[in-house]
C-alpha cells in the first residue's frame, strides 16, 4: 500500500486532486456528484480518480452505480501515516 501511495499521489499528475478526495472522505462518506461539486471539478475527473483509487484499494464503494457512496478503507486507515508523510512533501 505504501508504494501505491506514493505512485498515486506524488509520482502521477493527479496526485493532488486524488489526495483532495481522500481528505475529502475523510471527513464524511460521498458520492461522485458532490465530491465534484465540493472539489469544483468535472464530475468524469471525479470518476476517473475514484476509479483508480478503488482499482489500488484506498476507497470502496457502497450502494449503486450513479449514487454509490464512497468511503476510505480499511486497509488504507492502516496506512495513514504515509498518506500524512507523502502529502506534507507535496505541500
Amino acid at each position: 500500500m505504501e508504494k501505491a501511495l506514493w505512485y498515486l499521489l506524488a509520482g502521477t499528475r493527479g496526485g493532488e486532486n486524488r489526495a483532495r478526495i481522500i481528505r475529502l472522505l475523510d471527513d464524511r462518506p460521498r458520492n461522485a456528484n458532490r465530491l465534484a461539486e465540493a472539489l469544483d471539478v468535472d464530475y468524469n475527473t471525479v470518476r476517473h480518480h475514484l476509479d483508480v483509487l478503488l482499482d489500488h484499494d484506498v476507497v470502496e464503494r457502497g450502494g449503486d452505480d450513479y449514487g454509490a457512496m464512497y468511503f476510505l478503507t480499511d486497509r488504507f486507515d492502516h496506512h495513514r501515516e504515509e498518506f500524512e508523510t507523502i502529502t506534507d512533501q507535496m505541500d
